[in-house]
């Protein structure tokens, strides 16, 4: 039976080239560890005279997959559901137009999530920050506010067109999509008093035109 003792022999009986390779690797975990420690807090800390000069890098060392915020543990945190759907007006064989229903793609991603153990990141975030990123650039009359608004709807129009394109050309050629969204407030716990309308907002946008340059790249119009 080995003793505590023994154990502790045991990586000293181990040859120099093995333990150099243990200690490099111990070493090499701790460098990484201590740099993601450091670009995480420098991400969240008020901005200083290393952020300002670092803030590219550190940009682009967090995002996407360790974004941070503060909207769980915010004064008012979010208590709302949104949906964002999209339909599509189809030019059919016949030379008719017909419109499609809406699809709500926000279903589709939770579905895909849901018992997912390892959901991409394209799936819990892609579709909500770019609808995020739209209504940050838009007025609530859904007009663009400065060149980003132009940029975020190309994008919007671009995640439509990869994920319903293919179902959609299936039906006809694809001439116009819309896009919307669908509010609904979080019910309160039952013990609490507050009352909010259950009734869902609905925020649609204008038809938008499809082009070439809105298409997946290597997709071919009929």
């Amino acid at each position: 039976m080995q003793s505590i003792g023994d154990e502790s022999r045991s990586v000293a009986a181990l040859s120099l080239p093995s333990r150099i390779v243990i200690c490099l690797a111990v070493s090499a975990v701790a460098v990484a560890v201590a740099i993601h420690l450091a670009m995480m807090f420098l991400h969240v800390a008020p901005e200083n005279t290393l952020t300002k000069a670092q803030g590219s890098a550190i940009g682009e060392y967090v995002y996407p997959e360790y974004e941070q915020n503060w909207k769980l543990f915010a004064p008012n945190p979010m208590q709302q559901n949104i949906a964002v759907q999209a339909r599509a007006e189809l030019r059919t064989g016949d030379g008719g137009l017909r419109t499609t229903g809406w699809t709500d793609l926000t279903a589709r991603d939770g579905g895909a999530i849901h018992h997912n153990p390892a959901p991409s990141h394209t799936q819990q975030n892609q579709l909500r920050r770019g609808w995020e990123y739209f209504v940050s650039t838009h007025n609530e009359q859904n007009a663009a506010i400065g060149v980003r608004g132009e940029l975020s709807e190309r994008y919007i129009r671009r995640i439509m067109m990869e994920r319903m394109g293919p179902e959609w050309s299936r039906q006809g050629r694809v001439e116009r999509l819309q896009v919307r969204s669908v509010t609904t407030p979080v019910a309160p716990p039952r013990w609490s008093s507050e009352k909010i309308s259950d009734k869902p907002a609905f925020r649609v946008l204008p038809w938008w035109q499809v082009t070439t340059a809105d298409l997946p790249e290597g997709t071919k119009t009929k």
